[in-house]
């Protein structure tokens, strides 16, 4: 039980700080748009990443670094378009929950960006495969006990987090608050670019 719980726990402490996929996930769930959707694919892809770090598919990455460079410089385009486009809906753009106009758009659409947030997020990979994926061979015998506690752990916070968002709605009926929304997810996306792209 030991070895879940720490998996649970440093799994949890992991994925807490506000991020990319994180605001985007809250965006989703203020909008109450495709939330069961999308904290599945985030749940279940990092499910997917620690399972291959708990089978010692870190080691890969570290043997071959073009895979975190791929992801690195991937992650910080795609995340220089989304926080340019955030920008250009809070200073273009009027919305509230009661407006139409805020359109759920298609789950094609919304289930790749998504994915992209995840997947095309170098630290994704250190967190996931490499670090938990090294700190799972303290637990010789118990890394599958401790990969099932970081499993939970994500599928706990990120459902948390997007159905949580929505207790937010009746303060996202004004469009002040949208604006607010979509600058704050702007500066975060490209922040985390910028420090993709140079560090």
């Amino acid at each position: 039980m030991s070895a879940y719980l720490s998996g649970f726990s440093l799994g949890l402490s992991l994925i807490l700080a506000i991020g990319s996929q994180n605001a985007f996930v809250i965006k989703q769930g203020i909008k109450k748009h495709y939330v069961l959707l999308i904290c599945l694919l985030c749940a279940t892809s990092d499910a997917l990443l620690i399972a291959l770090g708990v089978a010692g598919f870190g080691a890969v990455v570290q043997e071959f670094p073009q895979i975190e460079t791929f992801a690195r410089y991937g992650g910080a385009a795609f995340l220089l378009f989304y926080g340019l486009l955030s920008f250009h809906s809070a200073f273009t753009k009027s919305h509230s929950l009661e407006d139409s106009t805020v359109s759920a758009g298609s789950v094609w659409k919304t289930a790749a960006a998504c994915l992209a947030f995840t997947w095309l997020n170098p630290h994704v990979y250190l967190d996931t495969v490499v670090l938990l994926g090294s700190i799972s061979t303290q637990f010789e015998g118990e890394q599958l006990q401790f990969g099932l506690g970081a499993m939970t752990a994500s599928f706990c916070f990120f459902f948390s987090l997007g159905y949580g968002a929505r207790l937010l709605s009746p303060l996202f009926k004004k469009p002040i608050a949208w604006k607010i929304l979509e600058v704050f997810v702007g500066l975060t996306m490209l922040t985390i670019a910028a420090s993709l792209a140079i560090f």
